[in-house]
C-alpha cells in the first residue's frame, strides 16, 4: 500500500506580514501605527511638544561684593569660583520644574565679565508619551545682584561679635605687641578677625565665632609665653525652646618680661633652673623665657607654669640702659653659638672728659664689639633698684660679691640719617583706636619704640627669621632720582655700617599676591 506524499512548498509563495502604517496627521508621512505616539512621526513630535515648559528660563543669583560668595537658600552662603562646579549646582538648585526632567548635560556659556549674567546650556530628557522620550536642550539666564551677607553685615556693625580674645602685657611699651603682630601678619592668624581695637595696655581681637577665638588663642600659645583664662556672659535665653545666647571673652595675660631686661630671680627659683645666678638678662622670648648668665653663659628657660607659681617683674627694662664705650677687649673663653665669652674694659659715654672711671667686665658679646665700639648696658654700681629679689641677692653670701658693676646687652650702631630711608618695610594690623585722641608724649613714645624695634630687626638674624619683610620700591625709587648712577641691588641699608639684610630675604608684595604668576601663565598660553 503506498502513501502520497504532500510536495514541499516554497517559501517564496509565503505571503510576508505587514506592520499597520498610518499617516502622520501634521505632514503625512508614514508611520508605525503601533508606536506612533499621538499619531506624530518623530519629527513632528519633536517640534510640536516642548518638555521644558515648566521649566524657568531665567533667575536671579545673589553674590556678596565683600568675601564674593553666592547665597544658596534659605540661610547659606557658599564659596565658588566662576564657572565652577558649585556655581553651577547653585544655577540647577535654583531652576524651578527641573526635578520632574533628568539632566543629561549642564555647561556654562560664556559672557562678558561685566554683563552680570550668567548663562547655563542645560540638556534634559522626559517622556513625551507613553513609550516616547525627548531629549532637548535649552538656555537659561540668571542676573547677579548684589546682597550682603550676614557675617559682613557684622563686620561693618560694632558690638555684633561673639567672641573677644583680650591681649595684655603690664609693660610700659609697645615692643612685644610689635613682634607679635609680625608674627600674625605671617601666619594669618588674623583673618577670621571681625574688628581689631588698640587699647591700653593690650590690643582685643573680635570674633564672629567661639571656636575662631579659640584657634586664635592655641595660636598665640605657641608664640608667646601667655597665661589664657575664658569667661563667658548669657546674653538671651528662650526658655520655650531651651536656647541659649553667649557671648565669650578670652583674657591673655603676657609675661611681663621682654627682650634684653634686666631679670632678678629668687633664690629658690633660680636653684630649680638649673642653679643658675640670680641676676640674668633675657635674651628671648618664645613659648618659654630665656635666660642668660652674662659672667658665665650659662642659659635656662623659665616655663610659663613655674613662672606664674610666683610671678615678678623684671629688675630694669630697656629705657634704663646706659650708653658704655669699649676700651679694650680680650678673648677669653670659647664660643656658643652667635656669643663669644670675653672681658672687656668699658667707661661710660657721660663719664668721658670728666673723669677717668672704667669697669672691667665679663660679657658674652666678644663676637661684636672691638675697640672704641658703642655698647648699652645696665648701670648696677650707680643705681639704686627697690627689689626684694635683688636685695636677697645682695645679702647673700654665695652671690653677694659676684655682682659686676654694669652688665652688657647690646651694640650700638650708627644712627640712620634722617634723609635716608629703608629699602625694606614691614606690614601692619588694621588696628581702631579707642577713640581718644591720643597725647603727645604718647605718640613720641610710639614712635620711638617702633624705630627701636625697626633697629632690632635689622640687628638680630634670629629675630627676623620669624617675619616677613617686603622691599620698599618707594624708597629705591628716591634713591634712584637723587644718585641716578647708583645700583640698588648692591646695597641694601642705607648709611647704617654693619646693618644689612640680604635681598633674598625681602619679599616682593606683587610676587606675593600672585600677580607675576599670572602674567608668566597668559604669556605661556599665547
Amino acid at each position: 500500500m503506498s502513501m502520497d506524499i504532500d510536495s514541499t512548498v516554497p517559501l517564496s509563495s509565503i505571503r510576508p506580514t505587514t506592520a499597520a502604517t498610518i499617516l502622520c496627521y501634521s505632514c503625512g508621512a508614514p508611520i508605525d501605527g503601533t508606536n506612533a505616539a499621538g499619531a506624530l512621526c518623530s519629527d513632528c513630535l519633536k517640534l510640536t511638544v516642548d518638555i521644558t515648559q515648566g521649566i524657568d528660563r531665567e533667575g536671579t543669583l545673589f553674590t556678596c561684593r565683600d568675601c564674593d560668595r553666592w547665597y544658596s537658600p534659605p540661610q547659606t552662603w557658599i564659596v565658588a569660583a566662576p564657572e565652577s562646579r558649585e556655581l553651577l549646582a547653585l544655577c540647577l538648585r535654583k531652576l524651578k520644574g527641573l526635578n520632574k526632567s533628568r539632566i543629561i548635560d549642564a555647561a556654562f556659556i560664556w559672557t562678558e565679565p561685566h554683563s552680570r549674567r550668567v548663562k547655563v546650556k542645560i540638556t534634559v530628557q522626559q517622556e513625551a508619551f507613553q513609550g516616547t522620550i525627548l531629549q532637548q536642550t535649552f538656555e537659561v539666564e540668571f542676573v547677579q545682584q548684589n546682597r550682603q551677607c550676614p557675617d559682613c553685615a557684622k563686620s561693618f556693625t560694632h558690638n555684633t561679635w561673639r567672641a573677644v580674645v583680650q591681649v595684655r602685657q603690664k609693660v610700659p611699651h609697645k615692643r612685644t605687641f610689635l613682634y607679635l603682630e609680625q608674627l600674625i601678619l605671617k601666619q594669618g592668624a588674623h583673618k577670621d578677625t571681625i574688628n581689631i581695637k588698640e587699647v591700653p595696655n593690650g590690643i582685643d581681637f573680635f570674633f564672629a565665632e567661639r571656636n575662631h577665638a579659640e584657634k586664635f588663642v592655641d595660636f598665640l600659645g605657641s608664640v608667646s609665653p601667655i597665661k589664657s583664662k575664658r569667661s563667658e556672659e548669657l546674653i538671651s535665653l528662650d526658655v520655650h525652646q531651651s536656647k541659649k545666647s553667649f557671648k565669650f571673652s578670652f583674657s591673655c595675660e603676657l609675661v611681663p618680661i621682654v627682650r634684653h631686661d634686666l631679670v632678678a630671680l629668687p633664690m629658690k627659683l633660680a636653684r630649680q633652673l638649673g642653679n643658675i645666678a640670680p641676676l640674668t638678662i633675657c635674651h628671648r622670648i618664645g613659648t618659654t623665657v630665656n635666660l642668660l648668665d652674662t659672667n658665665t653663659m650659662q642659659t635656662a628657660d623659665l616655663s610659663v607654669p613655674l613662672y606664674w607659681r610666683a610671678p615678678f617683674a623684671p629688675l630694669a627694662d630697656v629705657r634704663n640702659l646706659v650708653e658704655y664705650i669699649v676700651m679694650d677687649l680680650d678673648i677669653i673663653g670659647p664660643q656658643k653659638g652667635q656669643w663669644l665669652f670675653a672681658e672687656a674694659t668699658v667707661a661710660r659715654a657721660s663719664d668721658l672728659g670728666v673723669n677717668d672711671t672704667t669697669y672691667n667686665v665679663r660679657t658674652h658679646l666678644g663676637a661684636l664689639l672691638h675697640a672704641g665700639d658703642s655698647v648699652m648696658g645696665y648701670d648696677l654700681e650707680n643705681t639704686q633698684f627697690n627689689n626684694d629679689n635683688y636685695e636677697a641677692i645682695q645679702d647673700s653670701k654665695q652671690y653677694g660679691g659676684q655682682i659686676p658693676s654694669c652688665i652688657l646687652v647690646r651694640k650700638v650702631y650708627p644712627a640712620r640719617k634722617k634723609n635716608k630711608s629703608r629699602n625694606w618695610k614691614l606690614k601692619r594690623l588694621a588696628v581702631e583706636d579707642d577713640g581718644m585722641s591720643k597725647l603727645k608724649h604718647r605718640e613720641a613714645e610710639e614712635t620711638h619704640d617702633y624705630e627701636s624695634f625697626l633697629r632690632d630687626v635689622e640687628q638680630d638674624p634670629e629675630l627676623r627669621e620669624g617675619f616677613k619683610m617686603y622691599r620698599n620700591h618707594e624708597a629705591a625709587e628716591r634713591r634712584q632720582q637723587a644718585e641716578p648712577d647708583a645700583m640698588t641691588d648692591v646695597e641694601t641699608e642705607d648709611g647704617d655700617e654693619g646693618l644689612s639684610i640680604p635681598l633674598e630675604q625681602l619679599v616682593d608684595e606683587f610676587e606675593e599676591m600672585g600677580v607675576h604668576e599670572e602674567e608668566e601663565e597668559a604669556e605661556e598660553s599665547e
